[in-house]
């Protein structure tokens, strides 16, 4: 009998990694493709959906109308996916499982980003709350209509499981119970995701702060992790650095540190494991996250929180950025009491899931789907001459 694509791909894993072929299955059965292995399946179908797509007018810090060059939802997502491949593939992880979980852990945002979620969750919280991790696994598996045979796109229930935080779901999706009950712990790809994210936005959101003008470079330069990469640019580029526009200095910058971050992820992560004695994936579920052998050295941990503080204390809080979080809210709001009060407003498809799982949760299902730009345009048309 020939090997088969996935059979190779799982050969060239660590032995404690996510195997294409020990997925768990599908909560609809199908048979498997020939030329592509299970989790690269479940990263196509995530990458072609509609939510993905939409992420492209999802708020990350700035407002999508604020400019074009800010990082959006989508963008992040590709940056994560792209980061979480590279240091997923240097420790013979699955990194096509990896960028899966990258792809699909920002489905579920609001638009205008942590403070749309915020009010939302503030008006779910008699009717089971909004989750943004919940929300995304509720697109994937109900929401999503590209089949004709099942809803939702049918993942493997591992991927299903790497996306659930916490063995969480609304109390509407029963459908997940299988996948509650098969996440006995946290893998290192999903752990290796989650520690991506976090490297992606804090450098991420670092540049578009300077780019926006929230932040500036007099702000950075009292600041060691700046002053350190600042001068690591200057040995390594002299000249070329020195006489530089401002602009490509700081992205020579953030991508010093950026580098650094992620090298020191590799080396850290390669080490850890190989101390830890790890056999398998049973031995990988049987830890806590927290004791999980995979992340940063001490000093990379500390100056990620440096410049999480940073950035929290001159940006996250800052009275420009707030007032476009409020702004969101306050849509956000009143789409939802219109709809509440008026659901036939909404779409006649968006309607026929009332009797499933009740009013507010379609009403949830339909907002947190939009984008900034279309959630906008509904509240101004809804509110004309209000």
């Amino acid at each position: 009998m020939s090997t088969t694509i996935q059979e190779i791909e799982d050969a060239s894993l660590a032995p404690y990694a996510v195997r294409h072929g020990e997925n768990a299955g599908r909560i609809y059965d199908e048979p498997e493709h020939p030329f592509r292995p299970a989790l690269q399946r479940d990263r196509d179908r995530v990458l072609h959906s509609k939510a993905f797509r939409r992420l492209g007018y999802k708020t990350q810090v700035f407002v999508n109308s604020e400019g074009d060059n800010y990082r959006t939802r989508l963008t992040h997502s590709l940056e994560v996916a792209q980061i979480s491949r590279t240091v997923s593939r240097s420790l013979a992880l699955n990194s096509d499982y990896a960028e899966t979980l990258s792809l699909a852990h920002d489905l579920g945002h609001t638009p205008f980003g942590h403070a749309g979620q915020d009010a939302l969750h503030r008006l779910m919280r008699s009717y089971g709350g909004f989750e943004h991790n919940c929300q995304s696994l509720r697109i994937v598996s109900v929401l999503e209509s590209r089949y004709p045979s099942w809803p939702g796109l049918n993942l493997t229930r591992i991927s299903l499981a790497g996306m659930m935080k916490h063995g969480k779901v609304y109390d509407c999706d029963g459908h997940l119970e299988s996948v509650v009950a098969l996440r006995s712990g946290v893998s290192l790809e999903a752990r290796l995701v989650d520690l991506c994210d976090r490297i992606a936005y804090l450098h991420h959101d670092l540049e578009d702060g300077l780019d926006s003008g929230y932040l500036t470079l007099e702000d950075l330069r009292h600041q060691e992790f700046w002053q350190n990469a600042y001068a690591l640019c200057v040995d390594l580029h002299g000249s070329d650095f020195a006489n530089s526009r401002i602009p490509l200095q700081i992205r020579t910058v953030v991508r010093a540190l950026l580098d650094e971050c992620l090298n020191d992820l590799m080396k850290h992560s390669s080490e850890s494991i190989a101390q830890s004695g790890l056999g398998d994936l049973s031995d990988v579920f049987s830890l806590q996250p927290a004791d999980l052998p995979i992340g940063n050295s001490p000093h990379i941990q500390e100056r990620l929180k440096a410049m999480h503080s940073f950035l929290k204390q001159n940006l996250y809080q800052d009275a420009g950025v707030k007032r476009m979080s409020y702004r969101g809210e306050r849509m956000i709001e009143s789409l939802f009491n219109i709809y509440m009060d008026r659901p036939d407003l909404m779409p006649p498809h968006i309607r026929q899931r009332v009797e499933d799982v009740g009013l507010q949760r379609v009403i949830s299902d339909y907002i947190s789907g939009m984008t900034d730009r279309f959630a906008e345009k509904e509240f101004l048309y809804l509110n004309a001459g209000g």
